[in-house]
């Protein structure tokens, strides 16, 4: 018979024990990131590179991995650059073609046009991966822009990084990986099995069929412990017409997000337009826009916006976001924009299509927004995008929540030195 002494060792190891195992069923959430190189934060904000993310979740794959996609060029052979840091895009090909020979490897992919590369998409096909196209331009007259991977059907990655050499090395990307919730890779799985099952259709069903049909939204969003943190959770989609009963449609889940902010709303996008941006007619569209004025003006929410100035930003966004900007002149408003900038040097400018901060999120006091799309028009009323929405806000927590994680970001490259205010006297050439 054990001692006392014995016995409370046995507790203490017991204890530890049943710890490790709790954290081991435990669901997971980490943020993830590409920083360009040559652009340094004097920040102690961090996460892990969408490179290693990937690298990590396709060594763990055991039985298979979907992939939601735009467009690939994992190689710079389409830039004919010459670029040495293309090598980890090369090398995430490379480990997705040993894999495909391995498990079920399926790829929905935006149909290309005729100037878009396809050569990754030959070699994996060859590789042994089941790859199908999509013909957004035909089904809705957008395209599929989604971005997401999910691995054995209980890990996912969301994000805004393409399946591109520069989302991992040359252009500033945010998404997150979601380790063993099989009941959100599930979820997610469905978003999947649309666009699967359009790649062989001429027509979006005028109604989805029950299997593609959830439970989980804005209003019954899923109940999961991440990071062991009390959360509700969902995944919008878009457009609505791909919107199985139950989805949210991305629109709505962003103005429900902005809505519900009691504090602030921080939001860094790509484009920021209320237009629809590729029609052949102009056409005004100020859903969010007019969201975002009235939180500001009824209940005096914070609002900060954080878009990106590049080569090829539309000239017509900045007279859009001054507007926005001129609501904090001589108001108790507080409404304020800046536009980032990656800084670039001779080299790196002959690469195209890079230096960019191509983010899609939103963070509110309450919930953390990581989405797949551009904010303007189009992107929400004609063309396929994804977001994961997460409020961990009822819960006590010890450590950072996801949304304390994701304001931090915000703040890290808002308080930056790539970060500019814009106002009435703000020239796009003198930034960008």
């Amino acid at each position: 018979m054990p001692t006392s002494g014995t016995l409370f060792e046995s507790l203490i190891i017991l204890s530890h024990v049943t710890m490790f195992l709790s954290l081991l069923v435990v669901d997971w959430i980490v943020l993830v990131e590409s920083i360009p190189e040559g652009l340094v934060f004097n920040s102690s904000t961090t996460h892990q590179s969408i490179y290693e993310a990937w690298l990590n979740l396709i060594s763990g794959a055991q039985s298979s991995l979907d992939i939601a996609s735009f467009y690939w060029t994992l190689t710079n052979d389409d830039t004919h650059t010459h670029e040495a840091t293309a090598n980890q895009g090369e090398q995430i090909l490379q480990e997705l073609g040993q894999l495909s020979g391995k498990v079920s490897v399926r790829i929905a992919v935006d149909k290309p046009s005729e100037r878009k590369p396809m050569d990754d998409i030959k070699f994996l096909t060859d590789s042994g991966a089941d790859v199908r196209m999509v013909n957004m331009r035909e089904l809705t007259s957008g395209v599929l822009h989604t971005k997401f991977w999910i691995v054995d059907k209980k890990h996912i990655y969301i994000g805004s990084a393409n399946m591109d050499w520069r989302s991992l090395t040359q252009v500033k990307e945010l998404g997150a990986v979601v380790y063993d919730c099989s009941c959100l890779a599930k979820d997610l799985g469905k978003i999947f099995e649309a666009y699967w099952y359009l790649s062989q259709t001429k027509t979006v069903p005028a109604q989805w069929p029950e299997k593609y049909s959830t439970l989980y939204n804005k209003d019954t969003p899923m109940q999961l412990s991440l990071n062991g943190t009390d959360s509700s959770v969902y995944l919008s989609s878009s457009p609505p017409s791909l919107c199985a009963e139950g989805r949210t449609p991305d629109l709505q889940s962003v103005l429900s997000v902005i809505a519900d902010a009691q504090q602030f709303v921080y939001i860094a996008v790509m484009n920021y337009l209320p237009t629809m941006e590729y029609s052949s007619h102009k056409r005004y569209w100020a859903d969010i826009d007019t969201q975002l004025r009235r939180v500001a003006y009824e209940r005096s929410v914070r609002v900060r916006l954080l878009i990106s100035c590049w080569d090829s930003t539309n000239p017509i966004m900045i007279p859009f976001l001054r507007s926005l900007a001129s609501l904090q002149d001589k108001s108790k408003l507080d409404v304020q924009v800046r536009l980032f900038t990656v800084p670039t040097n001779p080299r790196q400018k002959q690469i195209p299509y890079a230096r960019v901060n191509h983010n899609k999120y939103m963070v509110t006091d309450k919930v953390a927004y990581i989405g797949t799309s551009n904010w303007s028009g189009d992107y929400f009323v004609n063309t396929a995008g994804s977001a994961l929405v997460v409020n961990q806000t009822s819960a006590q927590s010890i450590s950072p929540t996801v949304q304390e994680q994701l304001q931090a970001v915000f703040e890290r490259d808002w308080e930056s030195s790539y970060s500019t205010d814009i106002n009435h006297r703000t020239n796009r050439k003198d930034i960008c």
